[in-house]
């Protein structure tokens, strides 16, 4: 027998990599620099202008005490008194409800047919459904407009004209996410309901829909928002002030100079609206998926390679 033989010296210690984040004589400063200024440059000017709605006087550079007198205290020139302003509110929220309500039960109808159709027809209705995302808006809009005044004339421009438009637009988020949904849910459920002895409506009922409903909720909530701050649709496509929104509201007037603090007021409402969506939608997507595990990711790229 040999006698082991010692082990050989220890390889030196890896030196630290100049780049390496555990060391801290080569922190990364200017990359925390570097967003921390583009938070400022983006939020700053937004913490202004709210600031600004709240402020006594009409002046938009000195801030003169804390009121509320811009939201509903002013007689005339408040939101809630003002007839334009309040009408812009009531029409964004009015627009955005129908949407919703129209544009996702048609993009998840559109999502389980091209689900379960096959071929080269699927493809393609597929790939058109995505091209909302590659138009721009302003051509879609104007084409939208040229549809309902010189071919479809019996469409008069304003709200009707508007949701059918925005309609049109929106309905491709819930088609894709309730898609990219179905592709991680896969057949077995449906295949386990058929074979025990539950019919379509009640496998579609029972089975599926529970099962596409944080699908459903985050694309309701994706299409809502969107609608709240759209402006090239709407204000191509409407007619007059009582069926104009904020967005148009708020840049016609700041653009033509007449803005004050009642406008300010205005843009805080709008966003405080798209704050509150977005945190409704975030806790009920959570509670909608509490105990699911996993990453849409697998399912987003089995997509995007069916269209190769």
């Amino acid at each position: 027998m040999t006698a082991p033989t010692s082990a050989g010296p220890r390889p030196a210690a890896r030196r630290m990599s100049r780049w390496n984040p555990r060391n801290p004589w080569r922190h990364p400063w200017f990359l925390e620099a570097f967003t921390w200024l583009y938070l400022v440059w983006s939020l700053v000017p937004i913490g202004i202008a709210v600031l600004f709605s709240f402020n006594k006087g009409r002046s938009q550079a000195t801030y003169q005490g804390l009121t509320w007198h811009w939201y509903f205290g002013d007689k005339t020139n408040s939101v809630l008194h003002n007839p334009q302003l309040h009408a812009a509110v009531i029409q964004t929220v009015r627009l955005s409800v129908l949407t919703t309500v129209i544009a996702v039960p048609l993009g998840v109808a559109f999502a389980l047919g091209i689900n379960r159709w096959r071929g080269y027809p699927a493809s393609t209705f597929n790939f058109m459904m995505i091209l909302s995302f590659v138009i721009p808006e302003l051509i879609f809009g104007v084409a939208m407009f040229l549809l309902f005044t010189v071919l479809f004339t019996f469409v008069h421009l304003g709200t009707i004209a508007e949701v059918l438009a925005l309609v049109t637009w929106n309905m491709s988020w819930p088609a894709i996410i309730v898609q990219a949904r179905l592709v991680t849910l896969g057949p077995q459920y449906e295949e386990a309901a058929a074979d025990l002895g539950a019919s379509r409506f009640q496998t579609m009922r029972r089975v599926m829909i529970p099962l596409l409903a944080p699908a459903i909720f985050a694309s309701a909530i994706l299409v809502f928002s969107g609608v709240i701050d759209d402006f090239v649709l709407v204000d191509l496509l409407s007619s007059n002030a009582g069926n104009t929104p904020m967005s148009v509201i708020i840049y016609s007037t700041q653009h033509g100079g007449n803005g004050g603090p009642a406008l300010n007021a205005l843009g805080t409402i709008m966003l405080v609206m798209s704050f509150l969506i977005a945190i409704i939608g975030f806790g009920g997507y959570r509670f909608l998926t509490r105990g699911e595990r996993g990453s849409r990711l697998e399912a987003l790229t089995t997509i995007a390679g069916s269209e190769g």
